[in-house]
Formats: C-alpha cells, structure tokens, sequence
C-alpha cells in the first residue's frame, strides 16, 4: 500500500487529506474536514485539473486596454501550457461583458475562455 498526502485546495480550511491507493486505485481518503476534500484528492491523483487565468487586450474600448478572462470550466493540468499558448494571440473586441466567451474551445479541451471583467 502507498499514501499520499496533499493539501486541499477547495476551501479556506486546507485540509492535509491522506489518500491510501493500492495497485494505483485509491481505496480511502482520510483527513477531510468536508466532501469536497475527498473530490480533491481522488480527482488530484487520478485526473489533476485547474482553472487557468489570465488577462487579454481589448480593442475598440476607450477606456480598458486589457481584460481579465479564465476558463469556464477545469482544464487537465497538463493542458495548461498549450492554453496559454493559445491565449497568446487571442484579442476581444469591445464591448465585452462578464461572460463572454473570449476563445472557443481553447486549446481543443473543449472549454471557454470567458471575460471576467466589462469593457
């Protein structure tokens, strides 16, 4: 048997969470203060994701020059570099609201990147 201990990420209180695997499958997670611990650490150590954030120029707006975007969902942790790649060239065009999908699919995950600020 083999453990592993990570810090959840998923609250404030960040948890020290313990998972047992065996074989490489996690058999038990030990050490969470809430549901959301044991999600952490079997999705950490089996499929790791994160949102990404960053910020984009905006065209056409007077008083903005960049904005503020993030993925919509989680993209594999893997993935990141290869959004940010893609991120590199992307612009919005004023007007742009919260939610708004800045770049589709970025990175062919599947995911938007949305604006996370009005200009």
């Amino acid at each position: 048997m083999e453990t592993k201990t990570l810090t959840c990420i998923n609250c404030p209180l960040g948890c020290q969470v313990t998972a047992t695997l065996e074989g490489g499958k996690i058999v038990s997670v030990t050490g969470n203060t809430c549901i959301r611990g044991d999600r952490y650490a079997r999705s950490e150590l089996t499929h790791p994701t994160r949102i990404v954030t960053s910020s984009v120029p905006v065209t056409g707006s007077a008083t903005e020059q960049m904005i503020s975007v993030k993925t919509a969902s989680p993209v594999p942790k893997e993935k990141i570099f290869a959004v940010m790649k893609a991120l590199a060239d992307a612009k919005a065009a004023a007007p742009v609201h919260i939610g708004d999908v800045v770049v589709h699919d970025i990175a062919g995950t599947g995911v938007d990147m949305v604006a996370t600020r009005n200009a």
